[in-house]
């Protein structure tokens, strides 16, 4: 395991980050093999933990707290707010009212006197940016909070938001939280180099695209039971499935030309898109989100993969830099793209 600093702060983090959204009831339910795979992944020498309070309706958040239990020092530990987990109006987005209730309930579920990365989990388009970062400070000035993020912010987001830290003297966000694998491109073109700029980490989520990119989806293959996109009764999954997607044709071609690249470089699949987040130079640290201790044990083998320029230009012959795979969702909420909003009578 290597390790990098997170932005332009002191604190170095290992450079895959134990992403903790597959632990509870939308992945794995088994609250004592979960904390398994938190002790192995720290045994493995990661150091940085990565979970929300909507993962589960907290039940992520609870487990890893139970985990880390005699061993809270050794962790970079970050967590997310925005998401609602009721259905009291204030209980969500970036208002002081709902930031303030939040943190204290994470600290809370998370057995801790404070969160290392305190991250906001989307854009509000609704509050005030500066009110957000008003509270985030507040809360890093209490101890609370001890950095503060983002994810999914676009580039102009990114820079807006380091400009109003430095208007009102506030806290600014040490590191951007992005959807980025070989299917999702489209942030190289603006938001990395808005990141570089500003000297922010990047922790990517989801590097293999839903578990595409492990080849568990296959052409005339039936998906494998509980994966993301088979069929399922899971609520948190229902409808999302490879025989609704009208995208999925173009996916399998890629899934086809990628394994025989991944296969002239020696790597499996996997390993093969973990590498390629990996060598962005934007990128600090990669979020691995497994759900089983099997799946844990092959992406930590993947820590020091390196691909050469050959593999590298082969995959941009399949997904061009800059771009998306078809039917890749940002998921931004932006109103402005409501049929109210974009049209002129």
């Amino acid at each position: 395991m290597q390790y990098r600093k997170l932005g332009r702060t002191g604190v170095e983090v290992s450079t895959q980050t134990l992403g903790a959204m597959m632990f509870g009831a939308v992945g794995n339910p088994d609250h004592a093999e979960s904390e398994r795979i938190v002790h192995r992944a720290l045994d493995a020498g990661i150091n940085f933990i990565d979970t929300a309070d909507m993962y589960s309706a907290g039940e992520s958040e609870e487990i890893v707290g139970k985990a880390l239990k005699g061993r809270r020092d050794d962790v970079v530990l970050a967590s997310k707010f925005f998401f609602p987990l009721g259905e009291e109006r204030n209980a969500r987005g970036g208002s002081r009212r709902y930031i303030f209730r939040a943190v204290e309930d994470s600290l809370r579920r998370l057995g801790t006197d404070r969160i290392d990365l305190y991250q906001m989990h989307r854009r509000d388009w609704e509050t005030d940016l500066e009110e957000t970062l008003d509270a985030l400070t507040d809360l890093v000035r209490q101890g609370k909070v001890l950095y503060v993020g983002s994810s999914s912010f676009p580039a102009d987001w990114i820079v807006e938001a380091q400009w109003a830290a430095e208007r009102r003297g506030g806290v600014r966000f040490v590191c951007e939280q992005p959807q980025y694998s070989i299917f999702a491109r489209s942030i190289e073109e603006s938001m990395l180099p808005a990141a570089r700029r500003h000297g922010m980490g990047v922790i990517p989520w989801s590097p293999l695209a839903g578990g595409w990119l492990t080849g568990k989806y296959r052409r005339g293959e039936q998906a494998p039971e509980g994966a993301r996109f088979a069929p399922s009764d899971n609520p948190a999954w229902r409808g999302r499935t490879v025989d609704t997607d009208p995208s999925v044709s173009a996916r399998y071609d890629a899934v086809e030309r990628l394994s025989k690249i991944a296969e002239q470089a020696g790597l499996s699949l996997t390993h093969l898109a973990l590498g390629f987040v990996a060598e962005h130079p934007a990128i600090t640290s990669t979020i691995i989100g497994p759900k089983t201790m099997a799946q844990l044990e092959d992406l930590l083998d993947a820590a020091d993969v390196r691909l050469d320029a050959a593999t590298l230009d082969a995959i941009d012959e399949v997904v061009p830099p800059g771009t998306d795979m078809a039917g890749i969702k940002h998921m931004t909420g932006n109103p402005s793209l409501d049929a109210e909003n974009r049209r002129r009578s």
